[in-house]
């Protein structure tokens, strides 16, 4: 391993969309590569280090096959020792002001994963470590009913898998899940999740009982019905009929599902839209959104790497329909536009959105939760009331 010019690797220069891109020698990236052997069942195609490192390391092969002996990437799993689980946000682009998120990192792989970036203020990779080196926290449940119980705390809606998805694989074995579930149940406090997993119908059961008060919803994102896309693009995230079958439990047991059509990315699966939400429809959802493609920070430069080794054709067509739809940059974060973008292909895309589902009938009713049956949960030394 040599150090080597971190500004090189963790930053290539941006084509511009009136120039000739799809060429290899455009991408100084992709010689940093991870091979493909190593990184198996994985969505990233590299590990550069993050943006706040001082020097980035790549495998050298000094000849002597040192890279052959290399091991897989594995997964490996730490502990997050937070000391409160709730955050706060104040971004008008989102209806919540809270989240939780029980693990940093996430096994499913996503390549074109907008967290992916916040693996960096751990001095690790937003690439494949993100994916691989996991830490969960063990102590959400017990965090969580502390910052329920303090003076002054105001219930409102707390959105789970708004970073990282919560019924990852490892949740199977951890639990932490469900045992944030049991904490906002004895509550009464209400929650909305996010997830890409049929492990969410382990759960029915605290869901369907907190979905009679009004106290959940789940929405589950279906990104594309072709199987090898979505395996290829989204590696160990459920397969798209499971996340269907996973938006039918859910509704046949009364609780509120959305389908998630996200992220829309032009030119690999927008023309999927209408198909996603009919076959949500039939599925028995009766709510619908969907988000474009962000790209912020590392993620640009990790989906196009993936872009180009998995469909190189459609490289220069899928950036420069993003670019129309970014004010001619590869991403815009301004508040308001950085969901759905702008330009007549971003309108023409909400269009057609909005079309498919007042055809199916969705969207005519949101649901909405409520905080009535809220209850502070007792505190060590509280005083029991008399009556």
């Amino acid at each position: 391993m040599s150090p080597a010019s971190s500004h090189a690797l963790k930053h290539p220069p941006v084509t511009a969309p009136s120039e000739p891109a799809g060429a290899p020698s455009d991408f100084p990236e992709l010689a940093v590569a991870i091979d493909r052997q190593r990184r198996r069942g994985r969505g990233a195609q590299s590990n550069a280090s993050g943006r706040f490192e001082a020097e980035a390391r790549v495998a050298f092969d000094d000849g002597w096959q040192s890279l052959e002996e290399l091991p897989p990437f594995k997964t490996t799993v730490g502990i997050d020792t937070s000391r409160k689980v709730i955050t706060r946000n104040e971004s008008p682009d989102i209806g919540f002001d809270r989240s939780i998120n029980p693990y940093r990192g996430c096994e499913h792989g996503c390549v074109y994963c907008f967290a992916r970036p916040t693996h960096a203020y751990l001095g690790l990779s937003p690439g494949l470590d993100f994916e691989s080196k996991l830490f969960v926290k063990p102590e959400a449940p017990a965090l969580l009913e502390k910052e329920l119980a303090a003076p002054g705390y105001e219930p409102r809606m707390i959105a789970i898998g708004t970073n990282t998805d919560p019924y990852q694989p490892i949740e199977r074995e951890r639990k932490i899940m469900r045992g944030i579930l049991e904490v906002l149940e004895r509550a009464g406090h209400p929650v909305g999740i996010v997830t890409k997993s049929a492990l969410v119908t382990r759960d029915i059961d605290i869901l369907a009982r907190m979905a009679k008060r009004n106290l959940a919803k789940v929405g589950i994102s279906v990104t594309s019905l072709d199987p090898k896309l979505a395996r290829t693009m989204e590696p160990r995230a459920s397969t798209p009929p499971k996340r269907l079958e996973a938006l039918k439990q859910l509704s046949e047991a009364g609780i509120p599902t959305t389908v998630m059509v996200a992220p829309v990315i032009p030119a690999l699966n927008d023309s999927e839209i209408e198909r996603i939400l009919d076959a949500a429809a039939h599925a028995g959802v009766k709510e619908a959104s969907y988000v474009l493609l962000r790209l912020p920070l590392e993620v640009r430069d990790l989906f196009r790497e993936w872009l180009m080794a998995n469909y190189p054709d459609r490289y220069r067509h899928v950036f420069t329909l993003i670019r129309d739809m970014r004010g001619g940059r590869d991403y815009d974060a301004k508040w308001g536009e950085r969901m759905k973008g702008t330009g007549p292909i971003a309108w023409t895309i909400g269009r057609r959105f909005e079309i498919a589902c007042d055809r199916l009938g969705l969207n005519k009713r949101r649901s909405k939760l409520t905080t009535d049956h809220f209850a502070k949960p007792k505190r060590n030394g509280d005083q029991l009331s008399l009556f």
